[in-house]
């Protein structure tokens, strides 16, 4: 792809720093709401598992909806704003909860704000950049994201330590960067209103869904429904013997893997395609989880593990990108919707998979299990085209 050295706009910085400060604000609280549920208000595991799968969910579904909104109207910032308006409201004020279906409301309402903006937002940067720069545009975005997961825990452990405040405390305060994002937003979106017409619009969805996209969404759905969440990665790392704290400080280095991956990545895939980094990262994928399989010592583990942050920073940018490489500007919003839609929705069946293969034969059949499935489904992935057959980019 022909690259141009001239700036992004300034509309994919702001939603790059919304994205930073709304993961910031998010992982002040997400890594201690176990925690918080178990020590404070006195609920237990069952209750964590209902309220992440009832908040995941539910923002998975409503990407697919959002995504076709997107497509609908002609702005798509206040759709965006008011997402990231309803996630900012919401979380801080777990900091207030007396029992835990206050928690899971305010998850669910959480939730529902980032499935409202993710898919809408996408579309916006896909929108802003030409096709030779859409990689390095989800790639800044993605990394500026994994920044936030780096800083949010380090400040929730700092106000904790430093000044002695309460989880509840740390919680609040979590409404300061929140605030910024939403004022970030405000400020840095200028948006030109579309023309939308009514074919554009996805009234029948027909585009969004060509042959192509199908292969690929195929593809994904078989990748992700072997992809379980990675807790699963941090319970082999204690069971080979790492202590708790160093597993702290590993998932904070891991998301500055990610941070580091998702920028070179996603400007990469503009020079060198977004199948060859996705099928790179697939393959560190599964190589990491035939590692996790085979190696029962903590120190290459470690090192695996924080490899495999490669894996999510390769791909995350490129598949994004690659979706909107495969489909007519019109339904851009709807694509990305289906995408951010299945690769949520096969989460919960994925680790509900892993869970029952590690409990019935032990966890490195459940490893193997995610290996061989990203095998098939890169198989799969070779025969979905760079573009869709026809198509012709108007940027």
């Amino acid at each position: 792809m022909k690259r141009t050295d001239a700036k992004l706009p300034a509309v994919v910085w702001a939603l790059g720093l919304a994205s930073f400060l709304t993961d910031l604000s998010s992982e002040m609280i997400y890594p201690l709401l176990p925690v918080f549920l178990a020590g404070t208000l006195g609920a237990g595991a069952v209750s964590l598992g209902i309220i992440e799968g009832v908040a995941e969910t539910t923002a998975s579904v409503l990407k697919i909806f959002s995504g076709r909104w997107a497509d609908r109207v002609t702005r798509r910032k206040p759709i965006i704003l008011a997402g990231y308006t309803l996630s900012s409201l919401a979380r801080p004020l777990i900091g207030l909860a007396w029992a835990w279906p206050v928690v899971m409301a305010l998850r669910f309402t959480d939730r529902v704000g980032k499935g409202v903006r993710s898919s809408p937002r996408d579309a916006l940067i896909a929108d802003a950049v030409p096709a030779a720069r859409r990689g390095e545009a989800f790639g800044i975005q993605r990394s500026l994201d994994h920044a936030g997961a780096v800083c949010g825990p380090l400040v929730a452990a700092g106000l904790m330590t430093f000044l002695g405040l309460s989880l509840r405390n740390v919680f609040l305060l979590a409404a300061v960067p929140a605030v910024a994002c939403i004022v970030a937003l405000a400020v840095g979106i200028h948006e030109t209103p579309r023309i939308v017409t009514p074919k554009a619009a996805g009234e029948k969805g027909e585009s969004a869904v060509s042959p192509e996209y199908r292969r690929f969404l195929i593809a994904l759905a078989l990748f992700a429904l072997g992809n379980s969440t990675d807790a699963f990665l941090l319970l082999r790392l204690s069971n080979a013997g790492v202590a708790a704290a160093l597993i702290a400080v590993l998932w904070s280095a891991h998301h500055v893997v990610k941070m580091t991956a998702a920028y070179y990545g996603g400007s990469l895939s503009d020079r060198i395609g977004r199948k060859t980094m996705v099928m790179a990262g697939w393959g560190v994928y599964a190589l990491a989880y035939l590692g996790f399989a085979l190696v029962d010592h903590a120190a290459p583990l470690i090192v695996i593990f924080l490899a495999y942050g490669l894996y999510q920073g390769f791909c995350e940018p490129s598949e994004k990108a690659w979706a909107v490489d495969l489909v007519p500007a019109g339904v851009r919003g709807t694509a990305l919707g289906w995408y951010n839609g299945v690769t949520g929705l096969a989460a919960l069946p994925a680790s509900i998979l892993f869970g029952l293969v590690w409990q019935s034969f032990g966890a490195p059949a459940a490893f193997m299990l995610g290996c061989v499935l990203a095998g098939l489904a890169a198989a799969l992935l070779l025969r979905v085209p760079a573009t869709a057959s026809g198509s012709a980019d108007p940027k």
